[in-house]
Parts: structure tokens; C-alpha cells; sequence
């Protein structure tokens, strides 16, 4: 009998592989990348200090798509730089979360380094 994979539970299991060799600090926070099918979050974190930094995603009022696409990503990885280089943060470790590096993942990274991140 075939049966049918877990995808949710697939992409935890990459995500805590990924989680095991990634960690942010407080000079060097990571990046993480969450999507669901109708947002995308993304957050800066201290996992030292287990403080969230800064924080965008498509549920915040500068962004104007609201929808889980690339230009909504484009918008939430620009924000998410913006907010972090305020905060003196240049320098972040990317958590891509368990997703593949593809779509709206890597327009959400791409954006994220031309705003002035640095990864």
C-alpha cells in the first residue's frame, strides 16, 4: 500500500536539520522565512537572547499586496531591511525555514539583500 507523504511535517524535518547548523546571536541574527498559503512572515531573531528583533510580513500596513506572491515578498524582504538597518542590524544569517530556495522564498532573500542586508 502506498501511502501519502506528510508535507508539513517534511518541511519541519528540514527546517530543525537546518536549525541544527544555524543560530542567530546578537551580532549576527537570523533571518527566518515563513509562508503560508495566504501570508508571508518574516523575522529577525536573537536566539541567544530567544528575542524576536524585528519583524514584516504582508499582514502590516506599508505593504500593499496583500496576497502570498513574489511581489508581496519583494515588499515584505525591502521592509524587513529597512526596519532591521534602524535597528543597526546589517548582518544576518538567512533561515529559509525549510522551504526550497525557489519562488517567493528567494524574491523575499533577493530583496532582503538589495535593501542592504547582508548575507
Amino acid at each position: 500500500m502506498i501511502t501519502k507523504t506528510d508535507r508539513k511535517m517534511e518541511r519541519a524535518r528540514r527546517h530543525a536539520r537546518v536549525r541544527r547548523k544555524i543560530s542567530g546571536t546578537a551580532e549576527c541574527p537570523r533571518l527566518c522565512v515563513y509562508r503560508s498559503n495566504t501570508n508571508i512572515y518574516a523575522q529577525v531573531i536573537d536566539d541567544v537572547a530567544g528575542n524576536t528583533l524585528v519583524s514584516a510580513s504582508t499582514l502590516d500596513k506599508e505593504v500593499k499586496t496583500k496576497y502570498s506572491n513574489k511581489e508581496a515578498a519583494k515588499e515584505v524582504g525591502a521592509l524587513i531591511a529597512k526596519r532591521a538597518l534602524e535597528k543597526n542590524i546589517k548582518d544576518v544569517v538567512f533561515d529559509r525555514g525549510g522551504y526550497i530556495y525557489h519562488g517567493v522564498v528567494k524574491e523575499l532573500a533577493e530583496a532582503a539583500r538589495n535593501g542592504g542586508l547582508n548575507f
